[in-house]
């Protein structure tokens, strides 16, 4: 197999998977994938800037904030200042925010889990897909300068 056949064979899988989570977002009536993982992000308990999100979760930070100020608006999320920082903000979920995206994930969660049990060594194909996702960002890095 030569680059470009491994490539194109990469790309189709990366959007047969994007393709069932953007599934399990038309079938869950979420108004949007970024939605979704927003929700997801935020799901783990722990509070993230929005800058983490959108670099995290590849995500524009126009759509992130739009989203984040649709859900602030809900009562789903509390903002609360960064120690030094002027304008980043840490999100969190409220108890109805957290309510709200279990109500969506929990299947999903569900479905991870099944797919989950079948993979074999889940550690070291994270671990390859998370070294490829480096050196392809690097390369990119020194094309940008």
């Amino acid at each position: 197999m030569n680059e470009r056949i491994f490539f194109y064979r990469l790309g189709k899988l990366v959007y047969q998977i994007d393709g069932v989570y953007d599934e399990y977002v038309r079938n869950c009536r979420v108004s949007s994938p970024n939605l979704l993982w927003i929700l997801y992000a935020l799901n783990d308990g722990e509070r993230h800037s929005q800058k983490q999100i959108c670099d995290d979760w590849a995500i524009p930070r126009s759509t992130a904030n739009t989203i984040i100020k649709d859900l602030e608006s809900k009562n789903y999320i509390a903002l609360s200042q960064i120690k030094g920082e002027r304008r980043e903000l840490l999100v969190s979920l409220t108890q109805s925010g957290k309510e709200y995206a279990d109500g969506i994930l929990s299947d999903l969660y569900l479905r991870e889990k099944q797919i989950y049990s079948v993979i074999e060594n889940p550690e070291e194909l994270i671990s390859k897909l998370q070294n490829l996702a480096a050196k392809m960002q690097k390369i990119a890095e020194k094309e940008n300068r």
